[in-house]
């Protein structure tokens, strides 16, 4: 009973950081991305992010419930899961401790932004739009917090997508496996890119 529960919360865990978590994250960075346009462009944008329909109701049960399994199941994950060097030699060994690493590193690092972004904010009757972000990342300890912060996340939903696609059985063959790395690495690099090119357009 208790393998087939451990069997489950991994499969759900795993499901959760691609749907909806890795959807939100992609979502996110594509809202961020109207910030290269210019502060207009970037609060018209998330006003209409703001505004949308059942916000809240979307927010708790699509965003921040997945999220809080995620993590808590993640940190449970990072300080009992064993290595297992025999079944995924030397490259997947360093990934499988990346992945774990960048899992604390970016549970920190939302849970300062979600602080600065939405709690902050919402205690100083501040609105959030391309001033509060450019202030935030004026300072460099922040803007290179920042992107640590961008970088771990980035990489541990790529990286993500491999466990997810093993996990599921969607890549059963090592030479599926070795093409979905070089996809997801790509991805990675992708992904970095635009944040860090986001994060300076702030500025």
């Amino acid at each position: 009973m208790a393998e087939n529960r451990e069997f489950f919360y991994r499969r759900l865990h795993s499901l959760l950081g691609v749907i909806p978590v890795g959807i939100f994250l992609l979502q996110h960075l594509l809202v961020n991305q109207f910030a290269r346009d210019g502060a207009e462009a970037f609060n018209k944008a998330a006003h209409f992010m703001e505004n949308l329909p059942f916000r809240y109701l979307l927010e708790t049960f699509v965003i921040f419930l997945p999220i809080l399994f995620h993590a808590i199941y993640g940190v449970y994950i990072v300080f009992t899961a064993k290595n297992n060097v025999m079944r995924y030699g030397f490259f997947r060994n360093w990934m499988f401790y990346l992945q774990r690493i960048t899992g604390i590193i970016t549970l920190i690092f939302i849970v300062w932004h979600v602080w600065e972004t939405r709690f902050a904010t919402a205690i100083h009757g501040t609105e959030v739009n391309f001033s509060l972000m450019q202030g935030i990342l004026e300072n460099p300890f922040m803007f290179w917090f920042y992107v640590v912060g961008v970088i771990s996340t980035v990489f541990h939903f790529a990286n993500g997508l491999w466990s997810f696609c093993v996990s599921w059985g969607l890549t059963v063959t090592p030479r599926s496996q070795v093409v979905v790395t070089y996809i997801t690495m790509i991805i990675f690099l992708a992904l970095s890119y635009v944040s860090i090119a986001t994060l300076v357009a702030f500025l």
